[in-house]
């Protein structure tokens, strides 16, 4: 059965690509209905609007000027906040929360900056692999029912078997905090490997999309009248290299994380747990910067070729050359940060 691929659709807060405008404080009304996107070529654009019929109505930062009626004499304060909004490398929750900040750039309201509940609930499964470690320190071999994260830190406020609780008092020992200050260390905890389960999720829901993507290099690379343009053939190779060595070491420094985090439970400390979650902290701009670009390429190839059948190699060759290239040195610049680090 041939598989279908449909574009990644997200909510606004769940994207990696996308950042609406209604969370920054900006003064111009027509605006803050507005979304600030990445094209297929990895530039930041105002999307002004976008439905199924029309498509999606997209200008750049330095024309709003003209088109929002800003006096051009002064520098509207909207227009100095869009133009570092722009430069940031994507746009999800976790890379958000650093990069405005770094960047001084004021949201409405903090608590904004998290996933929606539909997909903080998806991501459960993903969170399994964190929490198992930290239920099998307070709670054992007893059976417990966890269906959301919200249901691990009701275990841990109000523990109902006595075994737990006295676990949980040894646990808050290690810490060296008050058992009532437990739980607050366990959201902690539990939101900065929401994010980890978060960045895999994006990289494991992509390798579908890689595996289109590489096949469709094949048969541009067999055509008799395409082989012959050596252009071409280096964008193919630039293309296969970004795809296969970006998303290997997105996956290594997961599987780093993930070791770093059994370690940690095996002797639990505070000083332990704030040195884990600053190392993961520290590549979550650079995670997520890599992933927005990747989602963006797949995002667009999903869109023209939903199926093995959709174009031909020239047709194929055209995209490769015209639209996927553009804009993949800053994936492949992204990558570098992994090893620089």
């Amino acid at each position: 059965m041939e598989l279908e691929l449909k574009p990644i659709e997200d909510t606004d807060m769940d994207s990696v690509f996308i950042l609406p405008l209604s969370i920054i404080p900006l003064q111009t009304p027509q605006l803050r209905g507005s979304r600030l996107i990445k094209n297929v070529r990895l530039k930041s654009m105002v999307e002004i609007f976008h439905d199924e019929q029309t498509g999606s109505g997209q200008i750049d930062v330095e024309q709003l000027p003209v088109v929002c009626g800003w006096p051009p004499e002064k520098l509207h304060p909207d227009l100095v906040i869009l133009r570092k909004l722009v430069l940031l490398p994507s746009y999800d929750v976790y890379s958000l929360r650093i990069t405005l900040r770094n960047h001084d750039i004021p949201v409405n309201d903090h608590a904004e900056l998290r996933l929606s509940k539909e997909k903080a609930e998806e991501l459960t499964r993903y969170m399994v692999m964190f929490t198992r470690p930290l239920m099998q320190l307070v709670y054992g071999n007893e059976a417990v029912e966890i269906q959301t994260y919200d249901d691990l830190l009701r275990l841990f406020r109000d523990p109902d078997v006595a075994k737990a609780r006295e676990r949980l008092e040894k646990l808050a020992g290690s810490l060296n905090v008050p058992l009532m200050e437990v739980p607050r260390f366990i959201e902690d905890y539990g939101d900065t490997f929401m994010a980890l389960s978060y960045y895999r999720y994006c990289l494991d829901r992509l390798e579908p999309y890689f595996s289109a993507c590489l096949e469709a290099l094949v048969p541009i690379r067999k055509h008799f009248q395409l082989m012959q343009d050596a252009n071409l053939m280096r964008t193919c190779s630039i293309v296969e290299d970004v795809i296969n060595s970006v998303s290997a070491s997105i996956t290594g420094r997961l599987e780093t994380f993930e070791r770093r985090t059994q370690q940690m439970w095996a002797n639990i400390t505070q000083e332990e747990f704030r040195a884990v979650k600053s190392l993961i902290e520290r590549y979550h701009v650079t995670i997520g910067a890599a992933l927005c670009g990747l989602t963006v390429k797949m995002n667009a190839f999903a869109r023209i070729f939903p199926h093995s059948r959709a174009g031909g190699p020239v047709k194929r060759a055209d995209f490769m050359a015209n639209e996927m290239i553009q804009g993949i040195d800053m994936i492949r610049d992204f990558e570098k940060r992994f090893q620089t680090k």
